[in-house]
């Protein structure tokens, strides 16, 4: 168990900080490879920084936003309600979300610290790309990261913890967030904003 939650809690720290790569015009499994070789070597560099929690977390958030498609992610885990939401709520639940995030998994950083995700291989699947990597953390087995990147855009479109969506996973967690609020849509919104 413990496990199980050591290892959730990892690959949402990398989907926290890495979600999304910059977009490429003409994109092959080279380069999907080699974006996500960047992103790995980022993350596994703020982890091994030293820095302080809350330094750790303006890091990974800044990662975030610099490689984040904040929209689309947003709308991914939103789910349905974001088919009736404005623009100005997508936009600014995207960001909110960048923070929650950050937030939420920047306070366990520090059980990370001496843990590595290591690129394995990469290849084209219909629309997209797979990239397969290994996390390892002190005193859990290795397991696969495999981070999914659009052929069409060249962005990282979700991450699969041993066949998990991360994607799949937030929008419930949000899902019921918002059920919660009755679904008001604005109020969890603030309340995202606000570390609520």
């Amino acid at each position: 168990m413990n496990n199980q939650i050591s290892r959730r809690r990892f690959c949402a720290l990398v989907g926290a900080t890495a979600l999304y790569v910059t977009p490429a015009s003409a994109f092959s499994t080279g380069q999907a490879e080699a974006v996500i070789n960047n992103v790995v070597a980022e993350i596994n560099r703020i982890i091994s920084s030293g820095k302080s929690e809350s330094a750790m977390i303006r890091d990974f958030e800044g990662v975030f936003g610099r490689y984040a498609d904040t929209g689309r992610i947003g709308n991914l885990v939103l789910g349905p309600p974001a088919r009736s939401a404005s623009q100005s709520q997508r936009t600014a639940f995207a960001n909110a979300f960048r923070s929650y995030m950050a937030k939420k998994y920047g306070r366990r950083f520090r059980e990370f610290i001496g843990g590595q995700v290591v690129l394995d291989s990469a290849k084209a699947v219909k629309s997209f790309y797979e990239v397969k990597t290994t996390a390892h953390l002190a005193g859990v087995a290795p397991f696969e990261v495999v981070f999914v990147v659009a052929d069409k855009n060249g962005l990282f479109i979700d991450m699969k913890i041993e066949g998990i969506s991360l994607v799949k996973a937030e929008r419930s967690e949000i899902g019921a967030m918002l059920d919660q609020r009755n679904g008001d849509l604005d109020r969890m919104i603030a309340d995202l904003k606000s570390g609520r």
